[in-house]
């Protein structure tokens, strides 16, 4: 193994600034403080510490415990570049713009459903899984335990439930979101065209969807019952073992990614269900997709190849699912037993202008793959 690493900056300024009496927000000026250059996949990459740095076991000094983020889960970027952070257990949102500066801009920590029809600084959450940003600079919040879809409006900076009422329940296709029920909203994802938001509804065991158009809900897989859906059966009749994540790519297709089922499967345009990786059975394995081997993963974004990035959590790893080639490589993390850059707990990827973003959970940082 060979990594070599260059500092851009030696140190870190801080302070902390009040925006008003409800709401103290920290202000981070981050600059990416390494960037490493190592052998990821097939090819050359380069991995750029967003926020954080190098461990120890990589050779750098970086803490944990030290960080700005607590737990951070999911990142999106708006128009202007700006990412948006969302932490679990911390509660809190935060914006990094594209100078670096970390703001916290909502949550004050605690594990609460407050805010709807007020100022977003004023709002609280209650174990936010990730967040989606539209053209238009609207930000959509999955509030995973207050059972809901939360959107800030970019013009009038309030924000308001769209789906579900912060109770958990299943009810409400064909109506508007306002009156539907979810179990466990884990992640929300925009399609290629921004007009819809699909919904992983864990506990309902289904995936959902959210016109943006018309507001109304409607089920695209899943029929409430547990179990390991039929390859070529109807979606919408089929079983699901547990729909943790979900993204549509450019073709339409809808992927799902199951973290207890250990694969990935996806919706056709034909509203038929396939498993696309995985073979079912907890491992870790590259190589053809269905004989590959996934260990509770986490979550999932697309490339602008529709390419599939899959957070697997357990093995510690960021996998790409290859739709033409249909096979799994791993990208970043542990590769065969030899682990370049450490993750724990990587639960959030997303991409954006050409690089793929990986939330490494457990550490507390984000850190970019060009």
């Amino acid at each position: 193994m060979f990594i070599r690493a260059k500092k851009y900056c030696s140190g870190v300024r801080s302070e902390m600034v009040t925006t008003n009496r409800h709401l103290r927000g920290i202000v981070l000026l981050l600059s990416v403080f390494m960037s490493v250059s190592c052998t990821v996949g097939r090819g050359a990459g380069t991995v750029e510490f967003v926020v954080g740095d190098l461990l120890p076991v990589e050779g750098g000094q970086w803490e944990p415990k030290s960080s700005p983020l607590r737990d951070p889960f999911g990142i999106d970027f708006s128009p202007d570049g700006t990412m948006y952070i969302v932490e679990l257990a911390g509660g809190r949102v935060h914006t990094c713009d594209p100078a670096g500066e970390l703001q916290h801009v909502a949550g004050d920590g605690s594990q609460s459903y407050l805010g709807d029809g007020a100022a977003f600084l004023t709002a609280t959450f209650n174990g936010m899984h990730n967040c989606a940003v539209t053209s238009n600079g609207d930000l959509y919040i999955a509030d995973s335990w207050n059972h809901c879809v939360r959107k800030v409006d970019s013009k009038t900076s309030t924000i308001a439930t769209v789906a579900g009422s912060g109770h958990a329940g299943f009810g409400g296709d064909g109506g508007s979101g306002a009156r539907a029920l979810f179990n466990y909203v884990m992640c929300i994802t925009l399609n290629s065209t921004g007009d819809q938001l699909h919904i992983a509804d864990l506990k309902n065991l289904r995936v959902r969807v959210l016109d943006l158009s018309t507001g109304l809900v409607d089920t695209v897989a899943g029929n409430g019952e547990k179990g390991v859906p039929v390859d070529g059966a109807v979606a919408r009749q089929s079983p699901l073992f547990d729909p943790r994540a979900v993204a549509a790519d450019s073709k339409g297709r809808v992927y799902i990614l199951e973290r207890g089922g250990h694969a990935l499967r996806a919706v056709l345009h034909n509203g038929q269900i396939r498993t696309v990786a995985g073979t079912g059975k907890k491992g870790f394995r590259d190589g053809p997709a269905l004989k590959a081997q996934l260990a509770a993963p986490k979550h999932i974004c697309i490339d602008d190849c529709d390419n599939v990035y899959i957070a697997d959590e357990a093995n510690q790893a960021i996998r790409k699912y290859n739709p033409v080639s249909q096979k799994i490589e791993t990208v970043l993390g542990r590769i065969h037993g030899d682990s370049r850059i450490r993750l724990s707990k990587p639960h959030g990827v997303c991409w954006h202008d050409g690089c793929l973003y990986v939330v490494d959970t457990g550490h507390n940082r984000i850190l970019r793959l060009r």
